[in-house]
């Protein structure tokens, strides 16, 4: 990851280790309205992305990705399905077309619940909107684009589990950011999905 030479710890996980959610504490938790599309910054790109749970042994599980090691930005990083917004698009459609173009997902089977806070990236110039849905089951699902290398469903609980959150700032004075990640078995996640990860773990473990 492109850490910049100056950073330091950030705070602790503001969840306890271990807390787990159900699936109805996760649904009841996510706002149902659609918030105005609203970028921080002029030309900023506007994408979303969908948070598909599904339950399994451990409770809800969240699909996730693995972008292609090829590609020029963002390789190897771990990601919600999504993209850009298409002209005319909404976002919940975008979400669902990314998330079938990329790993196969009927839209047919997945239910959108509500939305997440939107985010901005930097780097990227991003603005992604966050789609919670549901799925009756934890499909078998596969890349379907050479951009993405991997599909795994991770519990919600691994996040929570302890030694497998930290939080760093980047930078100094007033360019500092905090910056989420999650040490899981074998992938790192980090960057504007984390971040998202965090709202949501927030907002069910009703965490203020």
């Amino acid at each position: 990851m492109p850490r910049p030479a100056a950073w330091s710890p950030g705070p602790q996980a503001p969840w306890a280790f271990g807390a787990v959610a159900s699936m109805g504490e996760v649904l009841a938790s996510v706002p149902e309205h659609d918030h105005p599309v609203l970028p921080a910054f002029p030309n900023a790109k506007a994408s979303a992305v969908l948070i598909a749970l599904a339950d399994g042994p451990q409770g809800p599980e969240v699909l996730l990705t693995r972008r292609s090691w090829e590609l020029r930005h963002h390789r190897g990083e771990v990601s919600f399905p999504g993209g850009r917004l298409d002209p005319g698009e909404t976002p919940v459609a975008a979400a669902l077309r990314e998330a079938n173009e990329e790993v196969g997902l009927d839209p047919a089977q997945v239910s959108v619940h509500g939305e997440l806070g939107h985010l901005n990236t930097v780097v990227s110039r991003s603005y992604i909107v966050p789609k919670v849905a549901t799925v009756p089951e934890r499909f078998s699902l596969r890349a379907e684009t050479m951009e993405v290398d991997r599909v795994m469903w991770v519990p919600l609980a691994e996040f929570t589990r302890a030694g497998t959150y930290r939080s760093e700032m980047w930078g100094i004075d007033g360019t500092h950011r905090l910056l989420h990640f999650f040490e899981l078995d074998d992938e790192t996640v980090w960057g504007a999905t984390a971040h998202m990860i965090v709202d949501l773990l927030c907002r069910s473990l009703a965490v203020s």
